[in-house]
């Protein structure tokens, strides 16, 4: 039989006791950038939190997506989760934007590179299929309980839709432009910067899109390992079969998502 579980395990173990400064560092910066977002949102006062997500939906969406963020938002506040929502969105928001730093430049490698995306590819198949229980594992083991390994997990399970859109979109911009950008002199960062990515902007916020939704879809799951937030009272509920909190924490992240999805589905279109 073949156990390869057990040589996983070993390289998990052989990590874990050789590199334990590199990731006490990435422990210390990541928790440094989450609680800094956390406190900058709990620092301000709800009703200006509601005023510009509600304003920026009127305006930058459209009036109903405006006024069902300005009741969204309060009727969490009235629900009395609003300080968990807000360390939720933290969580999510400094998940999501590790993810689209490391997952748009890769995306930009794999559309521009055979090689690379045969290599990446695979990779993704398997952060997308690998059960996000499974990330838990060597989260603690690298970083102990808490919310960085909630992080951690997370970015892993959210990366994957920014890679392959972005890869997509660079890859879908037509032949003709690319080949006359070239004919009249440009360079390949040129051809990069002014050209290929501006043409894909839609494809790649699409992903940006995708890769909070999946970040947000993990909240329940990081809060086995400490989290807090949305996905801490939900737990409860569970835990201690309290109906009514298990629903109330849950329509939290469904209005949370449903705001969050509306807003950036629409990054890339102008007004």
């Amino acid at each position: 039989m073949i156990h390869i579980g057990d040589y996983i395990e070993k390289v998990i173990n052989w990590m874990t006791e050789n590199f334990s400064g590199l990731f006490d560092g990435i422990n210390s910066g990541m928790s440094s950038i989450i609680s800094g977002i956390e406190s900058f949102w709990l620092w301000v006062p709800f009703w200006v939190t509601i005023i510009l997500f509600a304003g920026y939906a009127f305006w930058k969406v459209n009036k109903g997506t405006g006024a069902l963020t300005l009741l969204g938002f309060l009727l969490i506040y009235y629900m009395g989760f609003w300080d968990e929502t807000m360390e939720t969105f933290s969580l999510v928001l400094a998940s999501a934007i590790v993810a689209l730093v490391i997952g748009i430049p890769l995306g930009i490698w794999s559309a521009k590179s055979n090689t690379a995306n045969s290599i990446i590819r695979p990779i993704l198949d398997f952060m997308q299929t690998m059960p996000a229980f499974v990330y838990l594992i060597p989260a603690v083991l690298f970083f102990g309980l808490g919310t960085v390994p909630g992080a951690f997990a997370t970015i892993i399970f959210a990366m994957p839709p920014v890679v392959r859109l972005t890869s997509l979109g660079i890859k879908q911009v037509p032949g003709d432009i690319v080949e006359a950008t070239r004919a009249f002199g440009a360079t390949s960062g040129q051809l990069m910067f002014k050209v290929q990515l501006p043409l894909a902007m839609p494809t790649i916020l699409a992903g940006v899109n995708q890769t909070i939704m999946m970040a947000l879809s993990m909240v329940v799951i990081a809060s086995m390992i400490g989290a807090k937030g949305l996905g801490e009272i939900v737990l409860q509920g569970i835990s201690q079969l309290r109906i009514g909190l298990g629903f109330e924490s849950g329509l939290a992240v469904v209005l949370l998502a449903i705001i969050l999805d509306r807003i950036t589905q629409n990054f890339g279109k102008q007004k």
